[in-house]
């Protein structure tokens, strides 16, 4: 049964009390921790996670947490939550938007006031209008998520754009200088970089693979949420399913469903079915 066990990746964007799409309340997300803990699932770590896809099966009830973009709300609401229930994280970030300054205030239950954390429409409004800066993490508020070991930080390249949309003709140009910006700051601010990238928007084809490949990227994260991780499962095609602004029992069920290897795939068939997606998994 351990070489048919698959580790579900739970993909969140913010947690915070401005709810909406794609957001996660921190009364929410408490429930969702709760859940895990109560049920003995285990958070893993990227190393943990690849070792499994390369062939050592994770513990039972493993779960690997990311979040996408690297947003403020992050570090303020989800940071205190994850060390309260001793969990991991991921956190994949867009580099260009990280800033320099002294850590803000988060919810650690010390009365401070804390900083505006909108929702993901704000966010995404303030990042066109050059004003990154006031919704994502700065290098200091990543410093401290990482010394205690609580949260781990990769690759969402370095501004999130969707090449392919904005500029067909030289996409893959942009791409690489996307991956290399990315891993040349990584380093710069944390002193190294890894071999996990998550794709901006998801979006990816065979030209974006081979260049990730090429500059040192081999875990490529999908937002595709139909398919397992198994041992042995193509570590480039990562699958990822979104967890919803729900509580921990409506979320677990979901884990549940993923981590089955007689109910998943045959859920996940259907689904691609009802989709029309052929991806494999």
């Amino acid at each position: 049964m351990s070489s048919r066990r698959t580790v579900p990746v739970l993909m969140y964007h913010h947690v915070t009390p401005a709810g909406g799409a794609i957001n996660v309340t921190p009364a929410h997300f408490r429930d969702q921790l709760a859940w895990l803990k109560q049920h003995g699932y285990r958070s893993l770590t990227c190393a943990q996670f690849a070792a499994h896809l390369a062939g050592a099966p994770a513990p039972a009830r493993s779960v690997l947490i990311t979040f996408d973009d690297g947003y403020l709300d992050n570090y303020v609401h989800a940071w205190p939550l994850l060390r309260e229930f001793g969990f991991h994280a991921v956190i994949f970030l867009v580099t260009s938007w990280v800033r320099d300054g002294p850590a803000r205030h988060a919810a650690t239950g010390q009365g401070d006031a804390l900083p505006e954390t909108p929702d993901h429409a704000i966010c995404t409004r303030k990042v066109t209008e050059g004003q990154a800066g006031d919704i994502a993490l700065r290098w200091s508020e990543i410093a401290l998520m990482q010394a205690d070991d609580v949260c781990e930080f990769h690759s969402h390249t370095h501004t999130h754009t969707r090449w392919d949309k904005q500029d067909p003709a030289t996409k893959n140009i942009r791409m690489l200088e996307e991956l290399s910006q990315s891993r040349a700051c990584l380093q710069e601010h944390l002193g190294s970089v890894s071999d996990h990238l998550c794709w901006p928007q998801g979006y990816f084809d065979a030209d974006y693979v081979r260049i990730a490949r090429d500059v040192g990227f081999s875990h490529l994260y999908t937002t595709r949420a139909f398919g397992q991780n198994r041992p042995g499962a193509d570590p480039a095609s990562i699958f990822r399913f979104a967890v919803r602004n729900t509580s921990g029992a409506s979320m677990g069920r979901r884990i549940q469903v993923a981590a089955s290897p007689i109910i998943g795939p045959a859920f996940n068939a259907w689904k691609r079915w009802k989709r029309g997606q052929h991806y494999a998994g």
